[in-house]
């Protein structure tokens, strides 16, 4: 087992070797601010599974998805980005750089490449992308946009979480940087909160002097080598939350009770070609959407359910319910929420680890009180 490097600083033998180390900061264990052995560990083994040439670790997802879009942007610059994004990603667009740095945003629905091509503009200098999209799961051509990006001298970043490295790799299709909460499946034990961006290593020895060290995002090195005992099985348990997932989606889509399932993995799904095309696999997220917006029986559904535990995140062992419309309600515009496309009855579920007949038991029993 790889030791864990607990160090805040490191030191040197004597002045020439402090002073060589300064020389090449970027490989250079120094000041943990910056580079620590066991971050580094992670990091080469995440930027292999993605198929990059680097990664840098960050203390959450969010850190990460700012300090990609920090480093895409400048003052006066224009993003192009998706309706169904993760809601703190659309506050930090929205809220803090549009006002703070005059950025403007074109929001599109993302299923149509030509969607994108009609909102760049002149000073269009990111194009964000989530595929599949939180809440509807909708996918983006992420070989197309990309394409398209390229030409027109535009960054491209996707958050790859839903899918992980195991099942779509965004870097082989000419994205520019693939963005990845490790707080979910790469974690996968829900006990670290975790980020990470990994692409060329131009790109990310830029991100890692200037919006990682002088940001002071770092990663501590105790949850990265709790992410480096998670890679270990990563594999296996995606595996296995794809299995169950595809069983628990099947189950919901021939409810009565249900009126809408959002799942890649179903052959009905509206993209499904697309999804075969760039993914390989199918993780454990879904939404479906109850036939009822009755709050009352809502709720008596949610708290009917003994084995899914209500709480947000997803990602882990254990499973997991949670209603986008609460947080989205409160975070959002009015105007905003109804673009999501998405209402009270709209659930969200992540399909955890336990045996897959004891969750359907539990969801159908619930279910009754809808």
């Amino acid at each position: 087992m790889p030791p864990i490097f607990q160090n805040s600083l490191f030191t040197f033998e004597n002045r020439d070797a402090i002073d060589e180390a300064f020389d090449d900061r970027l490989n250079s264990f120094i000041y943990s601010r910056g580079k620590n052995p066991t971050v580094r560990m992670v990091e080469e083994k995440l930027a292999a599974l993605a198929g990059g040439e680097k990664a840098q670790l960050f203390p959450s997802g969010m850190a990460a998805i700012s300090a990609a879009m920090l480093h895409c942007l400048r003052a006066g610059d224009h993003v192009v980005t998706i309706k169904n994004m993760y809601g703190p990603a659309n506050n930090f667009l929205v809220s803090y750089l549009q006002p703070k740095f005059d950025i403007s945003i074109t929001f599109v629905e993302g299923k149509e490449v030509s969607e994108f091509k009609n909102a760049i503009q002149h000073n269009t200098r990111l194009i964000y992308l989530e595929s599949p999209s939180s809440a509807v799961f909708s996918l983006q051509d992420l070989e197309k946009v990309a394409a398209l990006a390229r030409s027109k001298g535009i960054m491209t970043v996707c958050d790859n979480t839903w899918a992980t490295p195991i099942f779509q790799k965004p870097l082989a299709m000419g994205v520019d940087l693939e963005m990845h909460s490790c707080s979910k499946y790469i974690g996968g034990h829900s006990d670290v909160v975790s980020g990470v961006l990994i692409g060329k290593t131009e790109i990310i020895d830029s991100i890692a002097v200037r919006e990682y060290e002088w940001l002071g995002a770092k990663m501590a090195p105790f949850e990265a080598w709790l992410l480096l005992r998670s890679l270990r099985s990563l594999p296996v348990r995606m595996e296995r939350h794809q299995k169950s997932g595809l069983h628990i989606a099947a189950f919901l889509a021939q409810h009565p009770a249900i009126a809408k399932v959002r799942y890649p993995g179903l052959p009905d799904f509206e993209q499904k070609e697309l999804a075969e095309q760039q993914m390989t696999g199918y993780t454990a997220l879904m939404g479906f959407q109850l036939k009822t917006n009755d709050l009352n029986k809502i709720k008596a559904f949610v708290n009917a359910l003994k084995l899914f535990k209500i709480g947000v995140s997803w990602g882990g062992h254990e499973s997991l319910i949670y209603a986008p419309a609460i947080s989205y309600l409160k975070e959002l515009s009015p105007e905003q929420f109804d673009a999501l496309g998405i209402s009270l009855g709209d659930m969200r579920i992540s399909v955890g680890l336990e045996h897959v007949e004891d969750l359907q038991a539990d969801l159908a029993q619930a279910l009754e009180a809808v």
